[in-house]
């Protein structure tokens, strides 16, 4: 017969599983009800928040609301700081001054900090942990410290279809056009032509698209594979299912075709 000991530490871990599946269906609960929709807007009054677009739980920073409009089908992760103005509580007139095109994801942790107008145009992306801010202090008197120090701000825009990478920093004054791609923990000022790709500290234009060349310098890598048409979403479900032997028989069936 199994001893006292073997029978209470079966108990016991049976308890801490038990425990361990209720704490996180509580905490997946938690994340349903308090994400912020259209239908559920929690403490906001934000001047627009498009049909299907979604705030996960737990909201960074978010004040200004009431100047803040968020388009259609975004996708703002957790931790994401959202505001408009230096401060909440402020009266600041009668236009927005932070816009989300439609199709906007927003990546954890990042911060987008509006005190005049900022636009981000319609299916932008960012990585986690991505800056963008109108407001810089400055360090004009050299006996004050900066952060003490009045701020210049400047209105930034970021074009429709654009592709911010991790950690990227979008400062005062940045104007980036459509589809511009910026690689991770670059610095961006100043303007960048559409479809562009920047990168460094300060960002620096290390890629281009030439309508008659295509891109130059030429990509170092084949450009995806789409998928065939007429391929049904319940096929490509059954994909993670096959095995390597099948998907390399199918792949010559395409090739053969």
């Amino acid at each position: 017969m199994p001893s006292n000991q073997n029978v209470f530490s079966s108990l016991a871990a049976w308890r801490r599983r038990a425990v361990s599946r209720a704490v996180h269906r509580g905490v997946r609960w938690v994340r349903q009800a308090a994400a912020v929709t259209a239908e559920r807007p929690g403490p906001y009054r934000f001047r627009r928040l498009g049909a299907g677009a979604r705030l996960a739980f737990p909201q960074g920073t978010v004040f200004g609301d009431p100047w803040i409009e968020i388009g259609e089908h975004c996708i703002i992760a957790q931790d994401v700081t959202l505001t408009a103005g230096m401060m909440p509580d402020l009266d600041l007139g009668p236009d927005p001054i932070l816009t989300l095109g439609n199709g906007v994801v927003l990546g954890r942790g990042s911060h987008v900090i509006a005190d005049v107008r900022l636009t981000i145009g319609d299916d932008c992306f960012f990585g986690p942990g991505v800056y963008v801010t109108t407001t810089n202090h400055s360090y004009d008197d050299p006996e004050v410290p900066v952060g003490k120090q009045w701020p210049r701000t400047d209105p930034v825009s970021i074009g429709s279809g654009s592709w911010i990478g991790t950690g990227a920093v979008i400062l005062p004054g940045a104007r980036l056009g459509r589809n511009v791609v910026v690689a991770a923990g670059a610095v961006v000022r100043g303007e960048v032509p559409d479809h562009a790709v920047v990168a460094g500290a300060p960002a620096r234009v290390v890629r281009s698209w030439d309508p008659e060349a295509g891109w130059q310098p030429p990509l170092r890598t084949p450009a995806p594979v789409p998928i065939p048409e007429g391929v049904t979403p319940e096929q490509l479900l059954a994909l993670e299912g096959w095995e390597p032997e099948e998907a390399a028989a199918t792949d010559g069936a395409y090739e053969a075709s």
